[in-house]
């Protein structure tokens, strides 16, 4: 079952499972969009199709805090907030290595789509992230993350291209020799309700897993 953080008429804010893909994708794996749908169906007895709007996306192994809007004119104001960076996405993530105390990551990232990888490219579109070193131990830096742009694996790409990759990263982390899960979790969320206007701010505990279990204590 999935985790219902707050819901209203309008909204509809979850916790995302790992693994689990925002949308249908090749694997045809059961996704989180038409999950969602079911469940607004069987609970408000709705006939027919539910409708329900994608306004922002996680990685199929990246767990954490979403948003979903339930009608077409919320998707689309809040899509206008994420395009005027008024919609705030905070990750935590632990990367291989003593990375420093804090930065400011800016880039080019191109997607090649046929590969589904993302590299380091001047043909690609700016990306920046902002990110504070909370911890280290073991060798690895847990690091809190301001996401500014959006793009596809952009946080992965961006410290793994500076020497400091995600532990548990299968696509850009070359030390993984197992089936280890990624140090990746979307935390916090803060955007404008599209109605009301109120700022909305919600936030997870992190998972207790390792490496995140390093620092909990």
């Amino acid at each position: 079952m999935i985790n219902i953080i707050y819901e209203d008429n309008h909204l509809l804010v979850v916790e995302k499972p790992i693994n689990v893909p925002v949308q249908e994708d090749e694997s045809k794996d059961n996704d989180l969009l038409n999950i969602l749908k079911k469940y607004l169906k069987d609970k408000y007895n709705k006939q027919g199709n539910v409708y329900l709007g994608l306004v922002h996306r996680l990685d199929r192994p990246v767990g954490g805090i979403m948003v979903f809007a339930k009608t077409s004119k919320c998707a689309s104001r809040l899509s206008e907030q994420i395009r005027n960076k008024q919609f705030k996405k905070i990750y935590y993530a632990v990367l291989e290595g003593n990375i420093f105390e804090k930065g400011v990551l800016k880039d080019r990232i191109y997607k090649d789509r046929r590969k589904n990888i993302v590299k380091i490219d001047n043909k690609g579109k700016e990306s920046i992230l902002n990110f504070e070193k909370l911890d280290y131990k073991n060798n690895m830096s847990l690091v809190k993350i301001n996401l500014e742009t959006g793009r596809s694996h952009q946080i992965r790409i961006q410290f793994s291209s500076r020497g400091y990759p995600l532990y548990g990263d299968h696509k850009y982390n070359k030390n993984v020799k197992d089936k280890s899960q990624i140090a990746l979790f979307a935390k916090e969320i803060s955007f404008y309700h599209p109605v009301t206007k109120e700022l909305l701010s919600y936030s997870l505990e992190l998972p207790n897993r390792y490496p995140f279990s390093l620092f909990n204590t």
